[in-house]
């Protein structure tokens, strides 16, 4: 096999391979034997049709097989040979393909660049120092309190934070439709989870009263008959209803699952969980400083190939979570390029610091962030071995462990100053909006 390398810009490369014609017919020959003993050909038992009667039905065919097969095999070849490292598949362009002359075709294709990792000493890092006080957890405590309001009916017109209870019938075109109707269904007025005509038609109605309003549906509403219309609703108002904190007491501690202890027990979970919260924060904003730091201090020319492969499955996570389900709606790529460069050019340098530096996966690690994960479940043992019986979510968990590692390197090296911050500082936590609204009908007026 003869093989010439010659550069096309950049990390472009193009091979020129030659597999000599023995070699193909060898391997068209070999193959033609094999199938002559299990061809079916009418005329013959099963494996007794002449050679030269396979040759002539199946010769093409095979031969065609034969030099794609020898074009992927000879192409792993000659960049083993050549000690290249292909960033993507090759673009093969056949030269020669002749039954009676060598086997000549052309590949083109981009090579990963040379990676060099500066010594992480210039680097200076800013570490959160903060601890869960109690009055952190005191205003956690008044949170759950929010997150669990307590309604009671009131006789006088609805305000901001009541629960408004309503029976409806939503005309469009004075036609109804269908999910149009619905009893007992609920809103709170000023928690921006209905629509903002409903809520605020709302306002001080009272227990008996009937009421109209109009009402836009949004162009991407998920009832195509509404969708992008306007509609008339009318409302029947059975009660409102004064939203108050419920009691810290036995009930409200069973709603949090807390069986036994009372306060001391709820306190102590809830310090464990903001811990666990701030830990995450503190080693978050690290790994960001770290991260950025590699990224600037060790630039590198990136693949084509390898940016645009980053694009589209930034553009497809994009669209995963804005439940696209169209491939004509998918985000534009323009937005992606510069994060897609980002996140390539830092798998490359994570990838030679965790070789340089023969980094394995520390099971310790692994084991301490999987039962972190497990801990937010209602049943860590069950999503435990769930995780565990997940190849692909414990090669992330894996992947997260060895990243935090690099990190650990890096941080050996780099100035790493504190900074003292409270816990509101870092995790963005403040006392919670009141009034969480209770889901009333799908029918597509509440919750829109």
């Amino acid at each position: 096999m003869q093989v010439t390398v010659s550069n096309t810009g950049g990390l472009g490369k193009r091979l020129e391979v030659a597999v000599p014609a023995n070699e193909v017919a060898s391997e068209v020959a070999q193959r033609l034997k094999r199938l002559s003993r299990t061809a079916r050909l009418k005329g013959f038992r099963p494996g007794k049709a002449p050679l030269a009667v396979i040759t002539k039905q199946f010769g093409d065919q095979v031969r065609a097989e034969v030099v794609n097969d020898l074009m992927r095999s000879s192409f792993a070849r000659a960049v083993n040979e050549q000690n290249l490292k292909p960033a993507g598949g090759p673009r093969i362009e056949p030269i020669a393909v002749g039954p009676e002359s060598d086997l000549k075709y052309a590949a083109t294709f981009e090579v990963l660049p040379e990676v060099r990792i500066n010594p992480p000493d210039a680097m200076v890092i800013e570490r959160p120092a903060a601890e869960v006080t109690e009055a952190d957890i005191d205003a956690m405590i008044e949170n759950m309190r929010a997150q669990r309001p307590v309604f009671t009916q009131v006789e006088r017109p609805a305000r901001d934070t009541d629960r408004v209870v309503i029976d409806y019938q939503a005309r469009l075109n004075g036609e109804a439709f269908e999910g149009s109707d619905a009893s007992d269904v609920t809103v709170v007025i000023g928690s921006r989870q209905s629509m903002p005509e409903l809520e605020e038609g709302l306002k001080g109605a009272s227990a008996g009263e009937q009421r109209t309003i109009t009402a836009a549906f949004p162009a991407n509403h998920p009832n195509k008959t509404l969708a992008g219309h306007s509609a008339q609703l009318h409302l029947s108002i059975k009660r409102v209803e004064e939203q108050s904190l419920p009691a810290v007491d036995e009930q409200f501690f069973r709603e949090y699952g807390i069986e036994q202890g009372g306060l001391p027990e709820m306190r102590a979970e809830v310090r464990k969980s903001m811990e666990r919260e701030l830990a995450d924060v503190v080693r978050t904003r690290v790994r960001t400083q770290v991260l950025e730091a590699l990224y600037r201090d060790n630039p590198i020319e990136l693949p084509r190939s390898l940016v645009e492969e980053q694009v589209q499955q930034l553009q497809i996570d994009a669209a995963r979570r804005l439940g696209v389900r169209e491939a004509s709606q998918i985000p534009p790529r323009d937005p992606f390029v510069e994060p897609a460069r980002k996140r390539a050019a830092l798998g490359l340098l994570l990838g030679q610091i965790v070789q340089t530096q023969g980094l394995k996966v520390d099971r310790q690690r692994l084991n301490e962030r999987l039962e972190d994960l497990v801990a937010t479940y209602p049943n860590p043992d069950e999503a435990r071995r769930a995780y565990q019986q997940n190849a692909d979510a414990m090669r992330q968990i894996e992947s997260a462990v060895l990243e935090d590692q690099v990190v650990d390197w890096a941080l050996q090296a780099a100035r790493v100053n504190e900074r003292p911050m409270t816990f509101k500082e870092l995790t963005g936590f403040g006392p919670a909006a009141q009034g969480q609204e209770q889901q009333g009908h799908p029918g597509e007026v509440s919750g829109t």
